[in-house]
């Protein structure tokens, strides 16, 4: 995976990026970073595999899907991590066409727990 230190987000601080630089996160936080994104993602959304992401456009938008299919799409997109050993949708929120709550990860260097919201 790659490295890339975080960066302070004060102009003022010696470890600001500057202009153009993009930060990311190391782990364990990158870990937590990379299954936001992969909960995010809409199926067919990446070019170079189709079969990753949320059936968002098949399954869930323009419809009222049940919260365990919701479950177990979220849990099976955040287990597509490498490093990513457990997964678990600890809230999930379905009122007025949102859905919101938050995601328990543990990865195999034995991190403590990582709560994602979304």
């Amino acid at each position: 995976m790659l490295q890339i230190s975080r960066y302070s987000q004060d102009p003022k601080s010696p470890t600001f990026p500057g202009r153009f630089s993009i930060a990311c996160a190391t782990d364990p936080y990158q870990v937590a970073q990379d299954v936001a994104s992969a909960i995010r993602t809409f199926r067919g959304e990446c070019f170079y595999d189709t079969t990753l992401g949320i059936p968002y456009w098949q399954a869930v938008l323009g419809q009222l899907p049940p919260a365990s299919f919701i479950r177990s799409e979220l849990v099976h997109a955040a287990l597509t991590v490498p490093n990513v050993t457990s997964a678990n949708v600890t809230q999930l929120v379905l009122s007025s066409r949102k859905c919101a709550g938050e995601i328990a990860v543990t990865d195999d260097a034995n991190h403590a727990e990582q709560i994602i919201c979304f």
